[in-house]
């Protein structure tokens, strides 16, 4: 099945990243070849792909937030755990993944990923079902980042009990009295962070899956910040710990 891609950013990091086999690239009428349009004119050559000229309503009625250049390709390549413990292995790098428990929003969705491909995240794990996937929306919410990800949908349950048994420590993000500051956290080693969805957090099987619960304290007069925002502040965290 095929789709459509949007967005300077995203076209071109689908096809840097080489994952998706594409078919036909159509860039509006009047766009001038330059910058990353000229980028990813470079890339169609090297590939072969074909490039079409359009009027800009083509390019409407196939998604919106084109920005002049739209990308007839496949579904999103989902993987499997296993890949992502392996390039892990393959980087000799203690294991740090991304668990999104249902989460919804698309926009919220793709600033995980950003955030994660960014801080050096092995792999995504999402829920076979109830969850955001990965849609155009959500490519063009990540800048493309979800390219250069390993993506699984998993049981999440199933996948935190894998997890570890390979002796990855699973944290769970969630601003909850008995939870743990982030100073009392060991974060340097084999981690996975669990973010659950926006309104209901993650659900009850899952939070009792993991090995702790970590807050973000604040100082504002709001009670929490949203999931995209914690879970990105998180990873950063995370990352920083395990320089």
């Amino acid at each position: 099945m095929h789709e459509w891609i949007g967005g300077r950013q995203p076209v071109f990091e689908v096809l840097r990243a080489g994952r998706r086999p594409c078919y036909r690239l159509a860039i509006a009428e009047g766009v001038q070849e330059k910058g990353r349009i000229l980028d990813i004119l470079k890339l169609c050559q090297k590939t072969n792909l074909a490039v079409e000229k359009q009027p800009r309503r083509y390019l409407d009625a196939r998604i919106e937030n084109h920005q002049g250049v739209v990308l007839e390709t496949t579904k999103y390549p989902y993987t499997d755990l296993q890949d992502i413990l392996e390039f892990a292995e393959q980087k000799d790098e203690p294991p740090f993944i991304l668990i999104l428990d249902t989460l919804q929003d698309p926009q919220n969705f793709g600033v995980l990923l950003r955030t994660a491909e960014a801080m050096g995240v092995h792999g995504v794990v999402i829920p076979l079902r109830h969850s955001a996937t990965i849609t155009p929306a959500v490519v063009h919410a990540s800048s493309g980042a979800s390219e250069h990800l390993l993506i699984t949908q998993y049981n999440i349950v199933q996948a935190i009990s894998l997890l570890k048994e390979r002796n990855i420590w699973v944290v769970g993000l969630e601003n909850t009295p008995d939870a743990c500051i982030p100073e009392q956290v060991n974060m340097k080693g084999c981690i996975a962070l669990v973010v659950g969805s926006e309104g209901e957090g993650m659900r009850q099987l899952v939070r009792q899956s993991c090995d702790l619960l970590m807050k973000l304290p604040t100082m504002g007069k709001l009670e929490s910040l949203n999931a995209a925002v914690a879970g990105s502040i998180a990873l950063y965290l995370i990352f920083q710990s395990r320089q």
